[in-house]
């Protein structure tokens, strides 16, 4: 698999949304989305300033179901 950038948790949940997911809940600064066909689940952590590394990234992608 190929680097993937580091990204802010707005671009991954804008992301995330065209893939199909929606917002399910909130805990906190860790926002829950839900793909509704497929029940997927991943867990994005909104936090101001702050990127979201590779390792963290590539584990929401697998959590999504998603290349």
């Amino acid at each position: 698999m190929p680097r993937l950038p580091s990204l802010t948790a707005r671009k991954v949940v804008r992301a995330l949304k065209r893939a199909g997911f929606v917002e399910d809940r909130q805990k906190g600064s860790h926002l829950i989305l839900i793909q509704p066909e497929t029940k997927a689940r991943t867990v994005v952590p909104v936090h101001a300033g702050r990127t979201i590394k590779e390792p963290l990234l590539r584990g929401i992608l697998r959590d999504a179901n998603l290349s």
